[in-house]
């Protein structure tokens, strides 16, 4: 029986290069892709961060040579700034705070480039995440994706817009082990990557955020910054430099701390307040997708997380609008205020390590 072919993407990083070495173990036949996103050299409104320069993808090289396995660099960089870059600024313009990784994974891991490994023959496309997939079988309708078994790492929350035929193509190696088990398997194995460390930054953004998008064209317009009853405390440069929850920088002052609790396109102005003002019951998300289940017909209880690895709490989702053509949107109820809930950040259910569904904030419920 010939050997199920996967495509694992290779950032040049250890998770990626273990995720290489287990499949193999486990008999399949692969091969490693690296996507090329920004030009090289990079352009001037783009910064080359590591997890993007040369030096990762010939990383990535070395450990598929090292494995005996093909590797193949894709040029993605006009997908990139089209799938990703683009609507970064975009949601900057929109007074919205978004998380690129997430549409990264969406339409470049699991769009563009699962689109190739197809066109090389792959069955699959594995990644280095740390996150779990149950494919569909006799007894099980659904591809389910899980948490990974390490919470402290897990990264599913960053998964989530992952469609049926897209988890049901997807493998995830790593999502049974724990980051120290991942890099000591790549030191018995002598993989050049074992104690690289982690890249947390946007890949396309280094210097300010302030500086990146002036570069990309975005003309921010000043105005005023006031408090919940209107008051005018100040002056902000631009609303794409604010974000919800934002204490320093504000260059006002009150009797306390002022937080920012809401971007009002409107009326361009930044609302402060104090901490207290700034927690949320709830919010609404559009672009639901529901993962357990065909789509989201009836209240379901949850724990909800509203950023990445954030604090969880408990909640209850309820559709809001249907449209056969169009994602649901859905309004999800807090049992207890959260913290800066942001638009443009996305709020994701799970139900014990089932991963029920998500979708962009759209907006926020007040306390009341």
């Amino acid at each position: 029986m010939q050997a199920k072919r996967v495509a694992v993407a290779m950032s040049g990083g250890v998770d990626s290069s273990v995720a290489c070495l287990l499949l193999k173990r486990q008999g399949y036949d692969v091969i490693g892709l690296t996507m090329k996103l920004l030009p090289n050299p990079p352009s001037q409104d783009v910064v080359r961060a590591p997890c993007c320069t040369l030096e990762m993808a010939q990383d990535a090289m070395r450990i598929c040579h090292s494995l005996g396995i093909p590797h193949y660099t894709i040029d993605l960089v006009e997908e990139f700034d089209e799938s990703v870059i683009l609507p970064f600024v975009r949601e900057y313009f929109l007074a919205r705070t978004p998380n690129p990784c997430l549409q990264c994974n969406r339409a470049m891991k699991f769009g563009h480039l699962l689109r190739k490994a197809r066109e090389l023959g792959c069955d699959y496309i594995a990644t280095g995440h740390y996150a779990r997939v149950r494919h569909r079988t006799d007894s099980e309708s659904r591809a389910l994706l899980m948490r990974g078994v390490d919470r402290t790492k897990d990264q599913s929350y960053a998964l989530y817009q992952l469609t049926q035929d897209e988890l049901e193509h997807s493998l995830f190696p790593l999502g049974d082990l724990t980051k120290e088990e991942v890099r000591r398997l790549a030191r018995e194995s002598g993989l050049r990557t074992a104690d690289k460390p982690e890249s947390q930054e946007i890949c396309f953004v280094t210097g300010s955020y302030r500086e990146f998008l002036s570069g990309r064209g975005l003309e921010a317009e000043p105005g005023d910054i006031v408090d919940t009853s209107g008051k005018v405390l100040g002056r902000h440069a631009g609303l794409p430099f604010y974000t919800v929850g934002q204490r320093k920088g504000l260059g006002v002052a009150g009797g306390e701390p002022l937080y920012v609790v809401d971007l009002d396109r409107a009326r361009n102005a930044v609302v402060v307040g104090k901490r207290s003002e700034a927690y949320s019951m709830g919010c609404v998300v559009e672009g639901l997708n529901v993962i357990a289940d065909n789509r989201l017909r009836d209240p379901v209880r949850g724990i909800c997380m509203v950023r990445y690895r954030g604090k969880e709490v408990g909640a209850t989702m309820e559709p809001l609008s249907y449209r056969q053509e169009e994602p649901d949107s859905a309004v999800i109820r807090f049992d207890t205020p959260e913290f800066a809930v942001t638009p443009g950040q996305s709020a994701v259910l799970y139900q014990d390590d089932l991963v029920y569904g998500g979708g962009v904030i759209a907006k926020r419920l007040g306390k009341k």
